[in-house]
């Protein structure tokens, strides 16, 4: 919305008692009021995010079109003595839809409750919030106008004093700079200005300080010499235009770099009242900006590593292969303060605020300038990723209460590579939350750290061998079950203690993964006995294991680095024991888990990749093969996937603000089930996910692992677990070994 210059002044001269002759508490409603007005005309362009540091609230301004690579620290004028969070909100939302940047608005303490040096302290505090959350100075530019514009001066003062950075650049807007009033307008334009009187401004400076000399209240008295880069602006008719008009000089006899525009015929802080006839003043300030902030830096474009290209190839209406991984705190989280952490954390992670875009031979990945905003959780874990989904961000990051989950398009990374991105996100919140510093260890990167290329490489070309597999393979025993007709996906977990499971295993001689594989494979087996009655038509129970190949291989990679191996028992040549079906999986383990059977198995699948007529083949003639060779040999070769990440570690700060991570992947595009695993702490959290209605493989599991004496609490997102009560034990090696 913009007005006249003439329309404009009428209002004022109207209003000017209002404004010069208030109470101060009415003074301060009405600048509230206005704030909520002029962040009301522009709040569909914009994002809101309010932040509580330890003294004062501050809001963050963004543009849904975020054209600059950078941000503006705002301080807000009000004589030191009015303005808050709404006001500051207000002014923020026009500069940052104006101009197209963020803006980071303080709500600093006013006098006279809080005087000098209150607001200046503050103004530092958000300053150096920016400093410590991916902004360097040569990314901070400064604007304020009236009170908030001398403020900017005294605050760069104190930065230089602390050897701190010093930003970009400073727009002054009408600036206070010289609370003494020795400027020759206060007396010639007393009458001219339509906003401010000398006697106004006197009583605001005497709430704030009696020092009115003193180079951080008055910083047209301080040294200037270090100053960065000025732009200020002020109207010809205010009292406070020798405030300018002096500052102006002397930064350039300090041999500062300042630019001054005088607004003739206009008044005190003209420049937000959007007025028509002033454009060429908004340019100056576009132009400003554009020259003292660095150019956005080119968005990075990866290939999609080997395992990654088959995912959106197989991708159908009602199917997507993505993951989930969560965090539980011990406190509710703070939405804003976690959005925050997201922006700076996917700065660091480029390969994961990503977007897959549809090239002519091949899919790719784009990173996105902003991160995403943050989602409310849904109906279920992992709602279906359209799409439409993935080509505009294959993230999400989802907060419930206490609880921050990702979710992952599995072309991003693996759930090695986001239990990385997850740990790191936290570790940041809880920077930014509660003041802790958590170490760059187990797991956590250091935030400011530039990304390192290896962690971006595609692995599977880097480690390729000569030697390749033959991918034939038999068809496998698949469950099957009635679709849920809500399409609702029902998650189970089972709660184990962990030193059970691994005391258990122990006696079996076998790793807890090896361990749950067969407790899987029992279960799988129990079910087809009973919907097979004749044994010479039962198939194979297959496992599909994936397998971390960074404990093989030297890699940094963020990205896919994972490959399968296929735990396989066949029910048709009898009858097995418990112990059996162990040593069997730890047997083909032992053969499959080697650097050289993994590398000759990859190699095969990038040899497919690199052919050269399947080099140049169009992407939608790919798209066909690929997805005929998904159903040929992906989910058919095996009963259910069992991924277990193993014991999540962290640094030992964050242990005291996390209690639990837990591990999701999305149901099989044609069979209903999947499983994960995932240890923190003293407990194993093991989830089923299916999308039919009945429960009966993790029943079936369940009473497999109360046969072996092992206690599991269960929870679900929907089935009442009263049936986990009632089952029977299954009989493991002829006896019911079920804890009293």
């Amino acid at each position: 919305m913009t007005f006249s210059t003439k329309f404009a002044r009428k209002q004022l001269d109207r209003f000017k008692p209002l404004l010069t002759e208030s109470k101060l508490s009415t003074a301060r409603r009405g600048q509230e009021k206005l704030g909520e007005i002029m962040a009301m005309t522009c709040q569909k362009t914009l994002d809101f995010f309010i932040y509580h540091l330890e003294n004062f609230d501050c809001v963050r301004v963004a543009p849904k079109d975020d054209t600059r690579n950078g941000i503006m620290l705002y301080l807000h004028g009000g004589g030191y003595c009015c303005g808050d969070i709404a006001y500051a909100k207000g002014v923020g939302a026009m500069l940052a839809s104006r101009f197209g940047i963020r803006v980071f608005a303080p709500a600093y303490r006013l006098a006279p409750q809080h005087p000098y040096p209150a607001a200046l302290e503050d103004a530092l505090c958000a300053y150096q919030y920016l400093l410590t959350h991916g902004y360097d100075g040569d990314r901070i530019v400064l604007c304020g106008e009236s009170a908030g514009g001398g403020l900017l001066y005294s605050l760069c003062a104190l930065l230089r004093e602390k050897n701190l950075p010093l930003p970009c650049g400073i727009v002054a807007i009408s600036p206070w700079t010289d609370l003494t009033a020795s400027g020759e307008s206060y007396r010639k334009n007393r009458d001219k200005d339509p906003s401010i009187t000398p006697e106004r401004l006197d009583f605001f400076a005497d709430l704030y300080t009696k020092d009115r000399k003193n180079p951080l209240v008055s910083p047209l008295f301080a040294d200037l010499t270090e100053m960065p880069p000025s732009l200020i602006i002020v109207g010809g008719d205010e009292v406070m235009l020798d405030d300018s008009v002096s500052l102006h000089e002397k930064l350039l006899a300090s041999g500062r770099e300042s630019e001054l525009i005088v607004g003739e015929d206009l008044w005190h802080s003209y420049i937000l009242y959007n007025l028509k006839e002033r454009g060429d003043d908004y340019a100056a300030i576009n132009k400003f900006l554009k020259d003292r902030l660095p150019r956005p830096r080119k968005l990075r474009w990866m290939r999609l590593d080997n395992a990654a290209k088959i995912y959106p190839a197989a991708q159908s209406r009602n199917w997507s292969n993505s993951f989930r991984l969560s965090a539980t705190l011990n406190e509710t989280i703070d939405t804003a303060v976690m959005q925050s952490a997201l922006d700076v954390t996917v700065r660091r992670f480029p390969s994961m605020a990503v977007r897959l875009c549809t090239g002519v031979f091949w899919y790719y990945l784009e990173e996105l300038s902003e991160a995403p905003a943050l989602s409310p959780e849904k109906g279920h874990p992992l709602e279906k990723m359209s799409v439409r989904d993935v080509h505009r961000c294959a993230l999400k990051v989802l907060v419930y209460e206490n609880r921050v989950a990702v979710e992952l398009f599995h072309s991003l990374t693996d759930g090695n590579g986001g239990l990385v991105f997850l740990k790191t996100l936290i570790a940041e919140y809880l920077e930014q939350r509660y003041g802790v510093s958590v170490p760059a260890e187990k797991g956590v990167l250091d935030r400011r750290e530039e990304p390192r290329e290896s962690e971006m490489e595609d692995s599977f070309l880097k480690y390729k061998g000569d030697a390749a597999l033959s991918r034939r393979d038999t068809d496998a025993f698949r469950i099957k079950g009635v679709k849920d007709p809500d399409r609702f996906v029902t998650d189970t977990a089972f709660l184990l203690p962990v030193e059970e499971v691994h005391r258990e295993a122990k006696k079996y001689g076998v790793s807890i993964t090896a361990f749950l594989t067969a407790v899987l494979t029992q279960a799988a087996i129990e079910l087809q006995e009973k919907r097979v009655p004749d044994i010479r038509k039962r198939k194979p129970v297959k496992i599909l294991l994936p397998v971390n190949l960074r404990k093989m291989f030297p890699s940094e990679s963020l990205r896919n680095f994972v490959l399968y191996m296929t735990s396989e028992v066949c029910p048709d040549r009898g009858d097995y024991s418990f112990d059996e079906i162990c040593r069997i999986v730890a047997f083909q383990m032992g053969i499959e888990v080697t650097p050289k059977h993994m590398r000759a198995k990859f190699t095969t699948n990038v040899n497919s990749e690199i052919i050269p007529i399947i080099k140049i083949m169009p992407l939608f003639i790919k798209n066909i093969v690929m997805k005929s060779v998904f159903r040929a040999v992906g989910e058919r070769k095996s009963t259910v996937t069992f991924s277990n990440l193993g014991m999540a570690s962290a640094p030992d700060v964050m242990k005291d603000y996390v209690t639990r991570f837990d591990f999701i992947l999305s149901p099989q595009a044609t069979s209903p089930y999947n499983c994960s695993a995932i240890s923190y702490g003293d407990t194993l959290y093991f989830h089923f996910i299916r999308n039919t209605v009945e429960p009966e493989y993790e029943m079936q599991f369940y009473r497999v692992l109360r046969g072996l004496g092992i206690h599991a609490a269960v929870e679900s997102n929907r089935a009442s677990i009263e049936p986990f009560r009632k089952m029977p034990a299954s009989p493991v090696n002829g006896a019911d070994r079920t804890k009293k």
